[in-house]
């Protein structure tokens, strides 16, 4: 009897290794902005903002499977990315500064889990832009890629309907040629719909975007750590003497001045993660790590 429930469990067990893995979550992709989180120590504030231009340190987001925090799947073979702050979908551009090398990405996760880091790409991405761990990057948000991206998704509030100004109707009658004059025969005329602006339908870029790499010079440059603005002086300096870094001036001339408290510049990204690791444990919540 015993050799007969052996038998049985191991047919089972050789059945059940034939099935294939139960399906995971259902995709449903959705526009998502989202509420301030903690992640890595540091809070942050999604907010839509298509004129992001950023510097820092990039990395590779980790292999994983289910979905992202816009209802995508993962997918590690595919151009995606995560950032902290970007509506879900954004399409932005990636460059690596170390080699010039730049990629457009869909951000459809939040991330990176690491404070101090400005996107986390793919591990398809990572390869394509010739990196082999962290690296120097800059991030710029596509305006239009992004607002159609998260087009028609859930959760995306609709562009508002704009009524066109009236029209006037205009009359017209044809005249008899002066005697003597040269008649030409009737022109064709193009018709135009009422609504032809309305006719072309911009397409929304694919979730799976194109592995198109663009070289450029490369512009590596120096880290430093940033902790704020401020328009008094006093109020910087204080500030720079708790976190053991200093105040600036900086913006154009002729405006009112602003300060700025920064740190560095640091010889290796292990030296500036340290210092910025020390500002975060400070309590220094608006805190970057940036490469200039």
């Amino acid at each position: 009897m015993k050799r007969v429930l052996a038998g049985l469990a191991a047919l089972a067990l050789l059945a059940s290794c034939g099935r294939p893995p139960p399906p995971g979550p259902e995709a449903r992709p959705r526009y998502v902005v989202g509420e301030g989180y903690n992640l890595g120590g540091q809070w942050s504030y999604p907010r839509e903002d298509w004129s992001l231009d950023q510097t820092g340190i990039a990395e590779t987001m980790p292999r994983r499977a289910g979905l992202t925090a816009n209802g995508e799947r993962h997918d590690a073979s595919a151009l995606v990315a995560a950032h902290r702050t970007l509506p879900l979908p954004s399409i932005v551009t990636v460059t690596n500064l170390e080699n010039g090398r730049s990629l457009r990405v869909r951000v459809h996760d939040r991330g990176p889990e690491r404070a101090g880091r400005v996107i986390a790409v793919s591990p398809r991405a990572t390869e394509l832009l010739g990196a082999r761990g962290p690296f120097q990057a800059r991030v710029t948000a596509d305006q239009g890629a992004s607002r159609l991206a998260g087009s028609g998704l859930e959760g995306h509030a609709p562009a508002l309907a704009i009524a066109a100004a009236p029209v006037g109707r205009v009359e017209r009658e044809s005249l008899a040629a002066p005697e003597g004059a040269r008649v030409a025969a009737p022109r064709a005329e193009t018709v135009r719909p009422a609504n032809a602006a309305e006719t072309a339908v911009a397409v929304p870029p694919p979730e799976r975007l194109p592995e198109q790499v663009t070289q450029g010079a490369p512009m590596p440059g120096r880290l430093w750590t940033e902790a704020g603005s401020f328009f008094r002086a006093d109020f910087a300096r204080t500030q720079a003497a708790r976190l053991g870094m200093r105040a600036e001036p900086f913006g154009p001339a002729g405006r009112q001045q602003v300060w700025r408290v920064r740190g560095g510049p640091y010889a290796t990204l292990a030296e500036a993660d340290e210092a910025f690791a020390r500002a975060l444990r400070a309590g220094q919540q608006e805190l970057r790590l940036v490469v200039e």
